[in-house]
This record gives structure tokens, sequence and C-alpha cells, in this order.
């Protein structure tokens, strides 16, 4: 299969090796508008694989009509950019009959481009949004811990951090992925289910305390995005579902007062003159201060709880028994070998699997794809497995 990978950044440069490196593959096409970038990075994946599969070639990505030109030849095409560009992206693969994958990031977006899957669907092509880590990976799984339970459940709860594995003061963080879509989690509402209803909550509320084996106590918190498409698909089967993000607590703590203080904002205002943003101010910031190379560590834990409900102790426990849980547990670190960063791996390796599903007919829907309901675990977990990244599931 031939693969288009558009983003030559952290997670697409990592998509594009896991791609190279498929006997499947027969080759990777890396776009980017930033050719010599694109150049850099495809010279070092054929290097670290031994192979020339990978090319690299300019694209100004919110042109779609140059899109969808680069995308005629391709089986599946990868998106890596900004989620802002994601539906233009989506309605250039229709054009070009190209199966077509991304990152997410944005509640709105993808909604829009999941709206587009009928006319994806007339053109034989598949639209799958949200295929990173979480959601992505979360949503995959916990779809399947669902199913597990029986198709119902009173709580299907996320956990999920991209965290360095030795924080340093005064701020507990290093920048593991797009600094835009860092600070979207942190200023849109979070989409959850409670009592079987779908609500919106507000971001960085509803903290409680995370405890991981072999990690100091975490703080987890709501966050925007996570849950995609879950609150849609389960509404009615699980009472409650939510997405939290993991963060040290000196972390959480700071960013409290970033917003306290408004610095999130996209008002417009002007200073000596010169129209700016609070948030524009605050990624170009976050860039300078989050940047780290040190090692870093993804941490998730995802869990389906059943209650049992008899009537004959109604009258002395509420009519409510504790049941199983059932849960996945992964913990993956930064790879010295490849020089990838844990959430390189495990947001740009379930991407790369998920186009490469679609593109081989493993995943056979067409039109809009979701993560929970459309792709199989079972599968996805072997190719992960496949990849040094091991899921651990229990049920308890």
């Amino acid at each position: 299969m031939k693969l288009l990978v558009i983003g030559s950044g952290m997670m697409g440069s990592a998509a594009a090796f896991d791609m190279a490196r498929q006997s499947q593959v027969e080759s990777v096409s890396l776009a980017d508008s930033d050719l010599k970038r694109a150049r850099e990075v495809a010279a070092r994946v054929n290097k670290i694989t031994g192979d020339k599969k990978v090319r690299a070639v300019a694209l100004d990505a919110s042109r779609e009509r140059a899109t969808a030109k680069i995308m005629r030849g391709h089986d599946g095409a990868l998106s890596a950019v900004p989620y802002r560009l994601n539906l233009g992206l989506a309605k250039a693969a229709i054009e070009a009959r190209c199966h077509f994958a991304d990152l997410g990031g944005n509640n709105t977006v993808v909604r829009q481009e999941l709206a587009l899957g009928s006319k994806a669907e007339k053109r034989d092509v598949a639209l799958a949004p949200d295929c990173g880590l979480s959601p992505g990976m979360a949503s995959i799984l916990g779809g399947e811990l669902v199913r597990r339970l029986g198709g119902r459940a009173d709580a299907l709860k996320l956990y999920v951090g991209g965290l360095p594995e030795k924080p340093m003061p005064p701020f507990h963080y290093q920048l593991v992925f797009s600094v835009e879509g860092l600070i979207n989690e942190y200023v849109e509402p979070a989409r959850i289910l409670r009592k079987g209803k779908l609500v919106t909550v507000e971001p960085l509320t509803e903290p409680e305390e995370f405890h991981m084996p072999g990690f100091a106590p975490l703080i987890a918190f709501q966050t925007s995005g996570g849950t995609s498409t879950l609150p849609e698909t389960f509404e009615g089967r699980v009472g409650e579902c939510f997405e939290k993000t993991l963060r040290y607590p000196g972390h959480y703590d700071l960013l409290c007062e970033l917003k306290a203080l408004g610095l999130f904002s996209s008002d417009k205002m002007r200073v000596n003159g010169i129209e700016i943003t609070p948030r524009a101010v605050m990624s170009k910031i976050f860039e300078g201060k989050f940047a780290g190379k040190g090692p870093d560590v993804c941490i998730m834990r995802l869990e389906a709880h059943e209650s049992l409900r008899s009537p004959g102790v109604r009258g002395l426990l509420g009519g409510r028994l504790k049941g199983r849980v059932a849960a996945f547990t992964l913990v993956d670190h930064y790879d010295a070998k490849t020089d990838m960063s844990a959430m390189m791996r495990t947001t740009a390796f379930p991407a790369s699997i998920v186009i490469q599903m679609l593109a081989s007919g493993a995943i056979a829907k067409r039109g809009g794809v979701l993560q929970e309901r459309d792709v199989p675990a079972d599968l996805f977990l072997e190719e992960m497995s496949k990849r040094g990244i091991h899921v651990q599931y229990s049920l308890e």
C-alpha cells in the first residue's frame, strides 16, 4: 500500500517511521510546507529503517485542491498537522478517493468531519478522526471494555497523561505534543456522561488524586476532547463516562492560576498598538518554557465499572452491589534506540495502525469511522504489541 503523512513534526515523523517498517507498505510520502524539514525527517527515517520508502514532498495543507492532487495515488492519508486544517483535508480526501485519518484535538472539527460521512461513503472513502492516544487508543479500548461487560456499564473512566519521567520545578512538565492542542484541552468544555446523559463540564475541574504503582501521586482533572464520540455512542448504556488528564500536582496548580488570570483567553486586546490574544502569547511561552528533551512516560488507565442490582437486597443496599471492574493499563517510556518519546509512540503508532487498517480493508467501514465502534480492538492490541507497546488487561 502507498501512504501519505501530512506534517513532519513529532507525530508525523513517528507515523512515517512506523509505516516505513511495515512489509505491506510500499512507500510513504511525507508532506510538509517546510520541504527542508520533511527531507531531513525522511532521510533520518530511511536511515533508521535501512530502507528508502519515505520521500519528502512540498505541500501547503491549507490548499484543498493541491492536497487532493497529492492524495491521489495513495491508499490512505494521515493528518499530523494542527486540527484547524483537518476539515479541509477530509474534504480533499473524499475528492481524491483516499482514506483519511487524523489525530483530532477539537470536538467541533471532529463533528464537522463526521458530518461528511455519507458523502465519503458514496465515494467508498473512510474518514477516521481522533486516532491518537486519547482520543484514539483510549476510545478503541474503552469501547472494548464496555463490550466485555455485556454492552452496559455504570461507569467508563479514562485516565491518560504524558509526563516527564523526572519532573523539574517550577513547571513539573515538558511539552510532548502540539502546544495548540495542549491549550485547547484546558479551555474548551469537556463532554461527558452523567447519569447516562450527555453534559458538559468546565476544563481543569473535578480534580482527584490518582495512584499508579511506581509513581508519586498524580492529579487527574477534566479536559476537553478526550471522550470524542464516546458520550454519543454510550448515552443511555453507560451511566458515567469521562476522560481525565494526568499531571503532577504542582503543574495542575499552575494551570488553574494561569486560567484564573485569563491567560488562555482568545479575546483580542491591543498592547502598544499591537493586537494580540493572551492565548497566542501563552502558546509562545509554553513552547519555550515547557520545551525539553528529557525522557518521558505515558500512563493510561481505563476502567469500566459494572454494578449488579438485586431486588432482593434493594431495601438494605439501595439496590446496588459492586460488580466487576474491567481495565486496561499502559505505561510506556521513551525509546532511546529510535529517540522517540513515549507520547510519539503512543499517539502516532495507533494512528498509523488505524490508517493501515483502513487501507488494507481490515476495517471495512466506509464513511465516518468511530474508534470505539468500528476499530477491531483485538487486532489493534496485537499490532501495538508487535511495536513493543503492551497493554495489560485485568478483570477485578
